[in-house]
């Protein structure tokens, strides 16, 4: 078996290969961009947490020309907020069929399965994962999500397993720079 050497490990070069074909990078949210934890304030807000080495990671993507989007479960302003500021435009909130989503937005952007990474951690995300040409799986995800994963980030949600997921994407299609110039 050929591995390729990452900065998050080596990883197998079939793996690799998949990783240079990505044009769409679809992400959950809670769990993933967030800890997974909802912390709800006395007057009903909502908070979260979101590690500013993903939104790096978005940009980069983004700037790579690839797209990214986002299909959540859950309804939030403030994520609806996040994803905006980064650049997101295809935000999909309040979707308890993700891979109806999913599949609507493949087709929507003219591509297939095999040009897209999908990132999760929980059941919900198990069908668009398992779609995807790969499917990412953050290390503090479900353990069934994490067997059926093609990848299973060393970060966890939450911390930095969205920069990995485009990290390991732009040092395989040669585009990952190591300079900054992209604001948070």
């Amino acid at each position: 078996m050929s591995v390729i050497d990452t900065w998050y490990g080596p990883l197998e070069a079939e793996l690799f290969e998949r990783f240079k074909q990505i044009r769409l990078v679809v992400c959950d949210v809670d769990g993933v961009f967030s800890d997974g934890c909802i912390y709800m304030g006395n007057a009903g807000e909502e908070l979260k947490a979101f590690h500013t080495r993903d939104g790096l990671g978005v940009k980069a993507l983004l700037n790579a020309g690839i797209d990214v989007a986002v299909i959540t479960g859950r309804q939030s302003q403030i994520v609806e907020d996040r994803m905006q500021a980064l650049g997101v435009k295809h935000i999909y909130q309040g979707q308890s069929n993700k891979q109806h989503c999913f599949e609507q937005l493949v087709v929507q952007l003219g591509l297939t399965p095999a040009q897209v990474a999908s990132i999760g951690d929980d059941i919900p995300d198990l069908d668009m994962l398992q779609r995807s040409a790969i499917g990412v799986c953050v290390s503090d995800g479900h353990p069934y999500v994490r067997q059926q994963a093609d990848y299973v980030t060393s970060a966890r949600g939450g911390y930095g397993a969205v920069r990995e997921l485009s990290d390991l994407i732009l040092q395989a299609q040669g585009q990952l720079q190591l300079t900054g110039g992209v604001s948070l």
